[in-house]
């Protein structure tokens, strides 16, 4: 893809001022939000899933939660972990400039792999990970058991910096991503297509 029609798509649906400000806060702690292309296919995602429940594996400082709480229903619930509680402090201050009701966001600060199974099986729309890329397989295997049928769980840098199509990458981060995506490709339990939005998307949907 060309870089200026990369640039076009990736900026097709614009940022406002309060997601402007939730990434100014992401990179003052060092936080790497998703890209506003990957922001705008989680909202259309969480709309066209008329998405009630969602669970987030990586808060950062909100960026990512404002995209698809306003895809979301208006009665639907973030769950949201992240092992950086200051983070999470940042991500409320976002979720209030965007006009949130606190009740809509559920912030639990730990490890994913020891939250993510205290969560109930089958109960949730969406399942976004974002967190520790080591872990992601992991993640997947837990998000399939969180989905309902119909549901979809979302990963992403699932293209990390042009590496994973690059064959000579053989950086530990870099195989695991490749690896996964051989992984879901070959997933009976999924229908998966691999977005290259921003960073890449590589989303997949439970079978019934």
């Amino acid at each position: 893809m060309k870089p200026d029609t990369w640039a076009y798509a990736e900026g097709f649906v614009a940022e406002d001022d309060v997601l402007a400000k939730a990434r100014a806060r992401a990179a003052e702690v060092g936080a790497s939000p998703i890209g506003q292309g990957g922001g705008a296919a989680l909202r259309f995602l969480t709309s066209v899933l008329r998405a009630r429940t969602v669970v987030e594996i990586g808060t950062g400082c909100g960026v990512s939660g404002i995209w698809m709480l306003r895809g979301m229903r208006r009665d639907g619930t973030l769950t949201s972990v992240d092992v950086e509680a200051e983070h999470q402090r940042l991500a409320r201050e976002s979720f209030l400039d965007a006009g949130i009701a606190s009740q809509r966001t559920r912030l639990i600060t730990g490890r994913a792999l020891d939250v993510l199974p205290r969560l109930t099986d089958g109960a949730y729309d969406l399942v976004f990970c974002d967190g520790d890329k080591n872990e992601y397989a992991e993640y997947y295997e837990e998000a399939l058991r969180l989905l309902r049928p119909g549901g979809v769980v979302a990963i992403d840098n699932t293209l990390w910096h042009d590496r994973v199509a690059d064959p000579a990458q053989r950086d530990p981060v870099t195989v695991t991503i490749r690896e996964l995506g051989k992984r879901i490709l070959d997933d009976e339990r999924v229908v998966p297509a691999l977005l290259p939005v921003g960073d890449g998307l590589l989303c997949a949907t439970k079978r019934p």
